[in-house]
């Protein structure tokens, strides 16, 4: 993987001036809002403006609530890259086909961009102290390079999951949704439930086709044949 100087620049510079006091949700939806703050891309090429002026991008990172999967489930979807299904595989021989996994779905919405006077170092301390003083306890404040904003915001989302991933494992682990279930193959809990619930769903006019690629992408339609054909008769 090539990695430009730039990118890895702007990975090295950014930095959190205020960061979440709460954790993701472990069983709900979580809405974090956004400051990203970053010196016009512009200054570079007139001096005279250098470090008057900052870009302040206002918007929300909507986390959707962490779901378990497993390493087959994880290889049935799309969108990866060969060296993330290849790692997939391993965890599947090393740990378990079952073992269960968090995975985390995030969407940004971004609502405005305005260049305001002061440094972003300056700027983002003031947008901190307001959002401390209004206890605002879901919100970032970044300091980042302007053309690569977004990547700022993406180095918050992983350090926010890192930050919050042993935490809802802990949640799901209290609450039995990691506990193996025999008669699923070993299958978590959390699974389980959610597989119990299309069955319902069909019986009451779902769509049994999507039943069975659910059963398929869990590896476990063997355990659920009998059940599954019965659905016809």
């Amino acid at each position: 993987m090539n990695i430009s100087p730039e990118w890895m620049r702007s990975v090295e510079q950014t930095y959190v001036i205020k960061f979440p006091t709460q954790h993701l949700a472990t069983f709900g939806i979580t809405s974090v809002e956004y400051f990203v703050v970053t010196e016009p891309i512009y200054t570079a090429m007139d001096a005279s403006k250098k470090e008057l002026e900052s870009v302040v991008r206002k918007g929300k990172v909507i986390a959707e609530q962490p779901s378990l999967i497993t390493p087959t489930y994880a290889l049935n979807l799309d969108g990866f890259s060969e060296s993330a299904y290849e790692y997939m595989r391993f965890a599947a021989q090393s740990y378990g086909a079952h073992s269960p996994g968090i995975l985390y779905q995030y969407r940004n919405e971004s609502e405005n961009l305005e260049i305001v006077g002061g440094i972003p170092t300056e700027v983002a301390s003031r947008i901190s102290k307001d959002l401390k003083d209004k206890n605002n306890n879901l919100s970032v404040v970044i300091v980042g390079i302007d053309e690569f904003w977004d990547v700022a915001l993406m180095k918050f989302i992983y350090e926010f999951t890192a930050s919050s991933a042993s935490f809802n494992a802990r949640e799901m682990k209290s609450g039995g949704l990691m506990d193996p279930q025999s008669s699923a193959g070993g299958l978590p809990r959390a699974a389980v439930n959610q597989i119990e619930e299309m069955f319902r769903s069909v019986q009451m006019g779902g769509s049994p086709d999507m039943l069975k690629t659910e059963l398929d992408k869990w590896g476990v339609y063997s355990y659920y044949e009998d059940r599954f054909l019965s659905l016809f008769r």
